[in-house]
């Protein structure tokens, strides 16, 4: 089964230094048929105007990924982490039993960037971060694997049985998507155009996945794909 969301029906929101688009509810976008995709529980991709950002907020019991698609993300938390990171590099933080955080754009230039939320597989962890610089070109007409759940291979391990794969796909180029049975996986069309199986996708465009396997095709120069697969709800 496969399922598209448009990005033009998403929730959103502008708060002039934020701009957001919500794949779930999140903040004042609510819809009671929309508040997760089995584990998977926010993908907000946001815009944060230079010098702005979310001041020191509190979060608990959420398996939280950042990925930075342009500018530089500077993070900064209860536990002593201050990072800045930049395009294709993802940040994690394992809320647990209690963590503050901040996160700023500190640069010149606009920055934009996936924040991601999954629930764990159980409440009380204790708090964790970590961050990963992965190089460009191991995404390049391959998957990489960016995170997985704590008996996977990506070097970032998160608390559920979830992975995380990106891909940049040059044009013309193919590439194939399993989903076994009692899987699902969820897809955002991060940047450019793809036809995946007969669907047109567009720019941070959407697609749920239930047990079904998809051909990737690029239509543009750069299709930049994020996947994220986990146990079927």
């Amino acid at each position: 089964m496969l399922r598209k969301l448009d990005h033009k029906n998403m929730g959103k929101s502008n708060l002039g230094w934020l701009r957001s688009i919500f794949h779930f509810s999140f903040a004042e976008y609510f819809n009671p048929t929309n508040i997760n995709f089995g584990a998977l529980r926010v993908i907000n991709d946001d815009l944060i105007e230079s010098m702005e950002g979310f001041d020191t907020h509190p979060h608990q019991d959420m398996e939280i990924i950042s990925y930075v698609i342009d500018g530089e993300l500077t993070h900064q938390d209860s536990m002593g982490n201050k990072r800045t990171l930049s395009r294709g590099e993802v940040q994690y933080m394992s809320a647990g039993t209690g963590v503050f955080h901040s996160e700023h754009n500190f640069g010149n230039k606009l920055l934009r960037l996936l924040q991601i939320w999954v629930y764990p597989d159980k409440k009380g962890y204790e708090p964790n971060y970590g961050d990963y610089r992965f190089p460009w070109e191991l995404r390049k007409n391959k998957w990489l694997s960016i995170v997985s759940g704590q008996q996977g291979n990506a070097p970032i391990k998160i608390n559920q049985d979830a992975n995380f794969y990106v891909v940049e796909l040059e044009k013309g180029n193919e590439i194939t998507f399993e989903v076994n049975k009692d899987r699902q996986a969820y897809l955002v069309q991060i940047e450019g155009e793809s036809q995946i199986n007969d669907i047109n996708m567009n720019a941070k465009d959407g697609l749920e996945i239930v047990e079904e396997n998809i051909n990737i095709k690029a239509t543009e120069n750069s299709s930049h794909i994020l996947v994220i697969e986990m146990k079927k709800a």
